[in-house]
């Protein structure tokens, strides 16, 4: 392989993943992509000037070589220069990176009551509802208000309706409009776009493999953010 092939590839990746980074927001020239990711990604910010210098090298290849001669060589510094760079973006890094947080939760057994407690002992607005160690959907302080506000404006039995137990007052709407499941082996840039594409999303649930039932290891609301962002950064 010449220096020219190995540039060109190298450079085609850096495009596509700077492209992913900006989340595909208009067909902006490599130029632009790297003005714009420079402003939020320290890789990109760190070799901006480089880049820039790649994209003019990158013109003169493509459009100035002939069939069967290649009108420009890059050297050996700027090829393992810009390997290098296209590496960095091609392994962001993932949600396994994240310390592992004890996530508190609740068996599916337990009442209404129980959760409301739970949830003044800790301040989570977002409970995990356990049924023989699997998780069955997330139970949060928005539905537990609703329910109650409904039994009192229905005028019924309060304690009565304390008494329900946790599953069944669950809602599949509320796990499908409020919660995404990611695994450990996700993108930290998979959780961020998870927030930016739903705006109404309360948490991301990162369990072992990415499946619902398995075991949280960790649970991220929108002020985790800024330190996913700071590693991104990273």
């Amino acid at each position: 392989m010449s220096n020219a092939t190995d540039f060109i590839s190298a450079y085609n990746t850096i495009d596509s993943r700077m492209r992913a980074i900006y989340r595909g927001k208009g067909n902006l020239a490599f130029s632009d992509l790297v003005r714009r990711c420079a402003e939020f990604n320290k890789t990109v910010r760190k070799y901006e000037e480089d880049l820039l210098l790649c994209a003019r090298l990158r013109n003169v290849i493509v459009h100035e070589s002939k069939k069967n001669f290649i009108i420009a060589e890059p050297c050996d510094e700027m090829t393992r220069l810009i390997c290098h760079v296209a590496e960095l973006l091609s392994m962001p890094p993932k949600l396994a990176v994240l310390k592992e947080k004890n996530v508190t939760g609740i068996e599916a057994e337990a009442t209404l009551g129980d959760a409301l407690i739970r949830i003044a002992q800790t301040n989570y607005s977002n409970l995990p509802v356990y049924r023989k160690g699997r998780m069955i959907g997330i139970l949060n302080n928005r539905r537990v208000v609703r329910i109650v506000g409904q039994a009192l404006e229905r005028g019924t039995d309060v304690e009565e309706c304390l008494r329900q137990p946790c599953a069944d007052v669950l809602r599949e709407e509320d796990m499908q409009r409020f919660y995404c499941v990611l695994g450990r082996d996700d993108t930290v840039q998979a959780a961020i776009d998870a927030f930016e594409d739903n705006r109404k999303l309360l948490a991301v649930l990162v369990t072992e493999s990415g499946y619902m039932g398995d075991k949280i290891v960790n649970l991220l609301t929108s002020a985790d953010i800024p330190k996913l962002i700071r590693i991104l950064e990273e």
